[in-house]
């Protein structure tokens, strides 16, 4: 993996992180980025309700792991539901399951033996207070687990190295409503505790951030087409999946932004990996929206500072596109 242009481990020190995720398929290439790199340490994977049900959640990290010859490293059960109301419908965007519906084996009774009885958010607790100012925390899905933990241990973020977030919105663009992103929009309360209490340093990999820096069809076919087995893996959970598809029409997001390649989750792990991926962000307050049928979920810049708000988030602006291609690539070189 070293030679892969463009990428350079040994300018990057050591990093533990924790993974929370809804996995769907851009969580699973994500993780794939955290565990190709040499200089990190996955403490833990939590999951949470979003793509799909908690349970499938489960069951595709566990895949993902298993592909990568990584299981040793523990996945915990965590949240199933938002904290405030009914269990929202599951968007389809990578399937019914989170891994584009092509999977065999799902719903057996095996994978429930594979995961600790001790819940995500305590195994967070402990993993961080075991690792004090040294973990990374990467949160990939509706922020459900994260404002468990600060309700139970209000010291919690300041534990914590950093975190790294993907989610919400920076432009009042989103793709769960006209103004609101899918994670933050699925756990609004959440959203609002987690950028309100979190004082550690806190990067945001938005919506259309995202999207603008997203990569050419051409460079997906180069990941997929690679002879490894992490490759065929990701090749197969693409296949039926309608936001992999060229031919499926024209989306919300292409009318915004244009067609191409956008391996949403990446981008944060990619981040937190290696901080010279991103090579700009604006360091401003920000707030999650509450109030309104459209607006809920809306994550608000406030450049100026207008809430008088005590801290600022890291929102990613642009992206060194070569380097970032060149560490999903890295991803997918397992044999």
């Amino acid at each position: 993996m070293s030679g892969v242009e463009g990428f350079h481990p040994s300018s990057m020190a050591h990093k533990m992180l924790i993974i929370d995720t809804d996995c769907g398929i851009d969580d699973a290439l994500a993780i794939m980025v955290a565990l190709a790199a040499p200089n990190v340490k996955v403490l833990g994977i939590t999951c949470c309700f979003g793509n799909t049900d908690v349970d499938n959640v489960c069951q595709n990290v566990l895949r993902v792991l298993s592909v990568c010859e990584q299981t040793q490293i523990p996945v915990f059960k965590g949240s199933a539901g938002s904290l405030v109301g009914a269990v929202k419908p599951y968007k389809d965007h990578f399937g019914t399951d989170g891994l584009g519906d092509v999977l065999e084996d799902r719903n057996s009774d095996i994978w429930e033996r594979q995961i600790p009885k001790e819940h995500a958010v305590h195994a967070m607790l402990r993993l961080v207070k075991e690792n004090q100012g040294e973990v990374s925390l990467i949160a990939l899905g509706p922020l459900t687990n994260l404002a468990l933990a600060v309700r139970l241990d209000p010291t919690f973020p300041q534990k914590l190295k950093d975190l790294y977030i993907m989610g919400g919105n920076m432009e009042g663009m989103g793709n769960m409503t006209p103004c609101a992103e899918f994670n933050f929009r699925m756990d609004a309360e959440s959203a609002y505790i987690v950028l309100e209490e979190y004082t550690c340093t806190t990067h945001i990999a938005t919506w259309e951030f995202t999207c603008r820096n997203k990569l050419s069809w051409e460079v997906f076919d180069k990941l997929v087409n690679q002879d490894t087995s992490a490759a065929r893996f990701m090749k197969k959970i693409t296949s039926k999946c309608w936001a992999f598809s060229r031919e499926f029409g024209i989306s919300n997001r292409d009318v915004l932004f244009g067609q191409g390649f956008v391996p949403y989750d990446a981008f944060a792990v990619a981040a937190c990996v290696d901080r010279s991926v991103i090579t700009e962000s604006l360091e401003c307050a920000v707030r999650v929206e509450m109030q309104g049928e459209l607006g809920r979920g809306m994550m608000v810049l406030d450049p100026a500072n207008i809430m008088k708000k005590g801290h600022y988030v890291f929102v990613m602006k642009t992206c060194d596109l070569t380097k970032f291609s060149s560490m999903l690539t890295a991803s997918l070189q397992l044999e």
